[in-house]
């Protein structure tokens, strides 16, 4: 796996991009206002880096992460999505996506809602519980005590350890929640949404997190 593609190159995608490329991967950036405005973080990302459309990211990557506003994923490029290993690093904040009846009972996850649109995709859930700028500085190498732990949930076992790989590589160690339904437990307002915490202290909040209806 050499090149990771990117829908979405606000705060969590540049700096996925930022970390991925310090570890060696090409990066494919797009965003929903063309390429042309992406000139400014392609030069900093420097020779690994290429903005391109959507629906390029998607079709040429490796491994796509998705990290566009929920409320937007409707306009992904679904067709080039679909037999893809897709990351979803996605929260729901309703003041900016609007009320969805489906999260607010309780009765599914940001995640999900993905993987329905493109059900020929594997959907993976990840990097949506650290802090965006944390991304490219807080890795450490693999058996350093204070690893940070990050989550992962999906339900494709292959497609886990993919994107487990991808986290190793950047520094973190993955911990596996599950199927999507379970990817509740690491969004926000939760107690593991944003503190830096190793794979034995996220493993030990994981069991006590409540699920709070959102009406």
């Amino acid at each position: 796996m050499t090149t990771i593609g990117i829908i979405g190159s606000g705060n969590i995608g540049s700096n996925v991009a930022r970390a991925a490329i310090a570890a060696g991967y090409d990066v494919l950036l797009s965003n929903s206002r063309g390429p042309e405005t992406l000139a400014d973080l392609i030069e900093e990302l420097g020779a690994r880096a290429e903005a391109v459309q959507p629906a390029q990211a998607a079709a040429e990557a490796d491994l796509v992460l998705v990290a566009v506003p929920l409320r937007a994923i409707r306009d992904l490029p679904l067709d080039a999505l679909a037999g893809k290993v897709v990351m979803d690093a996605n929260n729901y904040y309703p003041q900016r996506d609007g009320r969805i009846a489906a999260l607010d009972a309780n009765e599914s996850t940001t995640s999900q809602l993905l993987q329905d649109l493109i059900p020929a995709a594997r959907v993976v859930k990840a990097f949506n519980h650290i802090y965006a700028r944390e991304i490219p500085t807080t890795g450490l190498p693999a058996g350093d005590p204070e690893r940070r732990a990050l989550a992962i949930a999906g339900g494709d076992d292959a497609a886990k350890a993919l994107v487990a790989s991808f986290l190793d590589s950047l520094g973190f160690d993955a911990v596996d929640l599950g199927p999507l339904s379970e990817s509740w437990r690491v969004e926000r307002d939760t107690p593991a949404y944003g503190p830096r915490v190793t794979r034995a202290q996220l493993e030990a909040i994981l069991p006590t997190v409540e699920r709070v209806r959102q009406i």
